[in-house]
Parts: C-alpha cells; structure tokens; sequence
C-alpha cells in the first residue's frame, strides 16, 4: 500500500483554505445529483406529512380567535377553531406536492444547488435551501387564487413550505460538513503517478507542490523511460520545493504496478520521441481501467501574459486531455455501492437467525474448529482484506493442499477439487447451499467486496496470474459473478473463467448484476452450489 508523501515544503502557500477551495471540483467526494435529488425527494414528502400531521395544531394556533388578536395572521385561517379540529384527509392535500415539489426541485437544479457542496458557499446553501420552496409556495397560492381554493389549510401550506426548506438546509449542510472533514483528512485523495522525461517529471513536481491540494491529488511515484532523446535520463537539480518522488521502476514495469498498487490516475507527459511509448501507456491504462492525462511537456512549461488555460473546473490545473474508464465515479457506480450496502445491511438482519443456528452446529458437530474461517485475499487494485466464512474444513486444511495438489480439477493457479477430503460432513452441507459464504455480506457492508464482482484471490494465487489475467482485479470484488451462476462446478480452465470476469468487466450494468442475483438465488435454492 501506498503510504501519505511527507509535508512538502512550500505546499502551503496557497494556505490551507483556498487550497481547499482550489481542489472541490474532483468527482471522487461529490454527492451524485441524483442522490441529492432523491433525498430532496424524501424530505419534500417527509415534510409534507409532518405539516399535515400537525395541520391541527397550527389550525389552532392560526384561529380566527387569534388572528382577532393578531391582524396579519388572519388570512391563514379559514374557519373557526371547532371547525379546523382534526385531522383532515389526506386526499384533500395531495395535489400540493404535486405543484409545488416538481418546482422547488427545477428552482434548486436552476439555483445551482445540485452543483457539488463543497463547490457552493455556506451562503448559496442557505439560500437555495430557502428560496426554492419560497417559489414552489407562489406557485400553490396562484393555483389556490384561481380556483378560489377556501377549503385548504393555508396554515398546513404555510409549515409544509417552512418545514421544506428547513429540511432542505439541515440535509445540505450535514452533507457538507461530513464531506468536507473527510477531504481535510485526506480520505479523498487519489495516488497519483507520473511518466515523463526528467525535465518535465520536476516541472509537475513543482506544479503539485504549490498548485494542487494533497488532500484530492497526491503525487506518489514515477515510471523512468528511456526513449533514446538527449535529455532522458539527465536529471536537474533538486528543487527545495518540491518532494522527491520514488522510483517505481521503467515503463515495462507500468501494468504490474497498476494492478498491485492503489494508482488511481497516471500522467503521461508528451515530449519530442514520446509516439514511442506513449501508445502503451494509454493502452495499459485502458485495459486495467486507470484514469490517464496526456500533457504536452512545451505546454507545461509554457509561460504566457494573456493567453490561459481553460481548466473546466480541473483541480491539478493542467493543460491535457483526460481518457477515463467508462463508469468510474459515474451515478451507477455510486447507485451500485448505496445498493450493496441496503441489501447486504438488510440480508444481515434477516439472515441472522440462521448464522446464530449455523455456528451452533458447527461447534456441535466440531468443536474445535473455529466458527468463521479468515479468508484473506487481494481484491480492488491489489488491496489485501480478510473477509469471513463459516468454516468447512478440517483444521489442517491449509497444511495438507500440497498433499492434494495432484488431484486438482482446475487449470490454473486456482486449487478446486470436487470430493474435498478436507471438508467436514456439515460442511458440504453448507458448501451446496453455499451458506458457508454468507458472512462475506459483512464484506460487501463495509466495502471491500460487492454482492456481484470477480472471485477475490489469494496471495499465492496472485503470483501466478499472468499479467492479462490480473485484469479481473481492476473492479471490485464480488459475492458471486458470471463464473457462479454458469455452471462453475463444470469449468475447469482458469482462461474461461477469467474471460468471463471480462465479459462482466466490459459489459457491466445495474440491470446485469441484478440478472446475476437472481440466478444465483435460483442456483443456491437448487444447492448447485461448490
């Protein structure tokens, strides 16, 4: 794992503040507009339902009892006190929502407010959040003066539009300061590496150093080429200003390192004989799905009185062309992650009774054994996790799979045997139903697998891929994947089963890992399982 740079002299001299503000345009903190939209969704009816649950109160406290007391409240009340008692039906009220929260959205979209938080200021927060519903209530007044609407509460119109934007409010800021504390602390910041000529490498170290937040971007490494120009492999003097970068290694060594290190973005500096190797970094880039920056190095030292770069709201402020991986830091991908978390939350719930009956069998029926087994494996860009299962096998299954090694049924690196001697006699049982995989959903709660994604490897699995076949680790793990639910007791070659991790790679949607679920429902249900 790639571990923080150390405090670069000079990397504050924005300060720490408009550092900060420089930086709050990169997709990896923001919240999705249409989650944004969805929670304002939910709060527009939440605070509905709450003006209409309390409409007797305010009624009451809107009177013609006490509008005689107080003179401009008496166009909120219609009838008397006795008459407004109650609670009225629900149905009198509904078409409120439906004028005013379609326009207190289009004025929030029109207002700005679905931009990123963190882009906004506290100001443009609390106006949005305020305004909007102000204008979603002139709409349902016009509607109550043309139908000369006198059977609906102004009172209840009136809390419903105060609740809204209170609503709107609380929402915006909780998500903003959680935010912006998680991007203060770095828990944002993607690794970045560089590939470029000496020159040009000290010339983006320097750019970093006092024009790009370590909290979102943090230069991490370079890759030395060795194109056969004059300047490379010359170095310049050290700039007290800015880090010395590690070497990872040269550019042969770029796929390996894509995939055991988190690299979430590489920038490939174009220099005079760059068409020589330039071509293989967007390609590697491209297949282990890894955002590149092409920057041209005349441009990066290029220093101008008028003419400026256009940044389109980039954070790193460069000159370049951006390629980036279909889906990455997309709304599906976040709807994917939000999903993970509801179903395996939920299953968890539901599904603890039978963990609570499972670990009481197994330690019945072996008391020795532990009930979870520690399954540690490498998943998302060479990340090592320990997930959990119930445990199936004897105690000393790991020490005798060399014994076994001769009897296995895949092609590969991967060991799978059908009659496991290994296995205990209740662990077949939960091996068929594949119950014994179901604290994996711990996993997929916390983020280190999904319900649907390529098998996890082990270690000593990992040493033996080949360099293409470590191509199903550039997406998050799964529960369970096309291998599954294809027949996986019938595949015997390591290729077919990785070509379709590919499939799922390169064809992946919402609509595909739901298919997936429910096959693999059908398959458990059947007991096709391992």
């Amino acid at each position: 794992m790639i571990t923080s740079n150390p405090a670069v002299p000079g990397a504050h001299a924005m300060g720490a503040a408009s550092r900060v503000r420089a930086a709050v345009s990169a997709s990896t903190y923001t919240v999705p507009p249409g989650f944004l939209w969805l929670v304002d969704l939910c709060m527009q009816f939440g605070a509905l339902i709450l003006a209409w649950q309390l409409s007797p109160y305010t009624q009451q406290l809107f009177s013609a009892e006490m509008a005689g007391q107080i003179q401009w409240l008496s166009w909120l009340s219609l009838r008397p006190a006795a008459e407004a008692a109650g609670l009225r039906p629900f149905s009198e009220i509904v078409w409120i929502p439906l004028v005013m929260v379609p326009v207190t959205l289009l004025f929030v979209q029109l207002l700005g407010g679905y931009r990123p938080l963190l882009e906004q200021s506290r100001t443009r927060v609390v106006l949005t959040s305020l305004i909007a519903p102000a204008f979603g209530l002139s709409l349902v007044a016009l509607v109550l003066i043309t139908t000369r609407n006198q059977f609906t509460s102004r009172a209840l119109i009136f809390a419903f539009t105060l609740f809204s934007g209170v609503g709107l409010l609380a929402c915006r800021y909780a998500i903003r300061v959680y935010k912006h504390r998680r991007l203060l602390a770095g828990d944002y910041a993607r690794n970045v590496i560089v590939i470029a000529r000496d020159p040009a490498r000290h010339l983006l170290t320097r750019h970093f150093a006092h024009n790009v937040s370590e909290n979102l971007h943090r230069l991490t490494g370079y890759l030395e080429i060795r194109d056969g120009s004059p300047l490379s492999g010359h170095d310049e003097p050290d700039d007290p200003s800015a880090p010395n970068l590690p070497r990872f290694g040269e550019l042969d060594d770029l796929g390996d390192l894509l995939i055991h290190r988190p690299i979430h973005e590489v920038i490939a500096v174009q220099s005079p004989g760059s068409e020589q190797w330039m071509s293989q970094v967007i390609e590697q880039c491209e297949y282990f799905r890894v955002t590149v920056r092409l920057v041209p190095e005349a441009l990066l030292s290029w220093q101008s009185r008028d003419l400026q770069v256009l940044f389109l709201g980039d954070p790193l402020q460069l000159p370049e062309i951006v390629l980036r991986p279909r889906f990455l830091d997309s709304d599906a991908m976040f709807a994917k992650r939000a999903f993970d978390m509801a179903l395996s939350g939920a299953m968890l719930l539901a599904l603890s009774p039978l963990f609570i009956v499972t670990a009481i069998l197994i330690k019945l029926t072996t008391p020795k054994l532990p009930v979870f087994y520690p399954w540690k494996v490498v998943g998302y860009k060479g990340r090592t996790f320990t997930g959990y299962k119930f445990t199936t096998m004897d105690a000393d299954a790991d020490e005798r799979k060399t014994d076994l090694m001769h009897l296995n049924e895949m092609q590969g690196p991967v060991f799978k045997i059908k009659d496991d001697p290994r296995v205990t006699g209740l662990g077949r049982v939960l091996r068929k139903f594949s119950i014994n995989e179901l604290p994996q959903l711990w996993s997929v709660f916390k983020g280190d697998m999904s319900l649907v994604g390529p098998r996890p490897a082990y270690p000593h699995e990992l040493e033996r891929y080949e360099l293409w076949q470590k191509r199903k680790l550039c997406v998050q793990p799964g529960m369970t994947c096309l291998w599954q639910v294809r027949g996986r007791n019938k595949i015997s070659n390591f290729d077919d089963w990785v070509r379709m991790d590919f499939e799922y790679i390169d064809n992946w949607s919402l609509w595909l890992d739901c298919r997936i679920l429910l096959k693999t429902i059908f398959a458990v249900v059947g007991g096709s399982g391992s």
